[in-house]
């Protein structure tokens, strides 16, 4: 527990996250579209060559906006530590990833990142910490997007001085409330396969645990075999609702959350169903082939298009 290592809650709080330096090609931002299973389906797929190709003569290649969650991975080198918080890393969880997007990202860039502490609870057996980092274009100055990645970690949680668990948020915490998904049938259902290969894919864009590759790792954690990162999962689901919804255009995204509920196998079918709430789309994944909710949240869109 927190309690036994002098966890200061406090301490925590006026901590200071070093600022980082995120440098990317526009290899890197087709290797990603390619991790989340872009053009995979159909290698000419009209509403995402543009991902991987510089199709039709256009000069620069456009990149998907779930591509931000690596900025967030770059940006805590070091991990998920505060000042004295021990915890063991095989039982962290990645609970949930808050995605706001202030303007279309460049194939290629360099980023300065900030990170600060935006949420810490103490659950007794468990503590939930929330890391928000905003991305900068290194060059303007100009602000490109916000992260806000929340981790479960158990076993660190305890720390509370008082009777009332200690609990803090520096945003409204009703963004980040459960989604409910709706009883009605789907406006909207996408079905796409993962491929076996697709976590080896996926952790060349930056996430190496070994979670996702390694057999034995994998076996240790309760796995039958290695497992598909989370943040690939919204990937997908991401890329549906900008085929089904956006009609092919990344831009209309203004916001991504997604609650991660349970691990995908490599192979694995994910089917996204979508639900129209004036310019939210909630939306939930499943794999088929256990029929278990995997993922779920909600997708803010600037627009509708015309042909919805």
């Amino acid at each position: 527990m927190a309690e036994s290592s002098g966890f200061d809650p406090q301490l925590a709080l006026s901590h200071k996250f070093p600022e980082t330096t995120y440098t990317y090609t526009a290899r890197d931002s087709v290797l990603y579209a390619l991790g989340v299973g872009a053009c995979a389906r159909d290698a000419v797929d009209d509403d995402e060559l543009k991902y991987v190709y510089h199709a039709n003569g256009e000069q620069f290649l456009q990149v998907l906006p779930t591509f931000a969650a690596l900025f967030s991975l770059a940006s805590l080198p070091n991990g998920f530590n505060l000042p004295g918080l021990e915890y063991d890393q095989r039982l962290l969880l990645h609970g949930q990833q808050y995605i706001e997007l202030y303007r279309p990202f460049p194939s290629s860039g360099c980023i300065h990142n900030k990170v600060s502490l935006a949420g810490l609870h103490d659950k007794g057996k468990a503590a939930i910490i929330e890391f928000e980092t905003k991305s900068y274009e290194k060059e303007s100055g100009e602000l490109l997007c916000m992260n806000r990645t929340t981790v479960f970690l158990r076993g660190a949680g305890g720390f509370s001085k008082s009777s009332q668990p200690y609990s803090y948020s520096n945003y409204q915490t009703d963004k980040a409330s459960a989604v409910k998904i709706p009883k009605t049938h789907p406006f909207a259902v996408f079905e796409d396969s993962t491929q076996p290969s697709q976590a080896l894919l996926y952790r060349l864009s930056g996430d190496y645990n070994p979670l996702h590759s390694d057999p034995m790792v994998a076996k240790i954690a309760g796995f039958s075999r290695p497992i598909l990162h989370g943040l690939c999962t919204l990937g997908f689901a991401v890329r549906a609702i900008i085929k089904c919804i956006c009609k092919g255009d990344p831009n209309l995204i203004k916001s991504i959350t997604g609650r991660f509920l349970l691990h995908v196998y490599p192979g694995e079918t994910l089917i996204t169903e979508m639900w129209l709430d004036d310019l939210r789309v909630i939306y939930q994944a499943k794999v088929k082939e256990r029929n278990q909710t995997v993922l779920s949240g909600y997708v803010d869109v600037h627009r509708l298009t015309s042909s919805l």
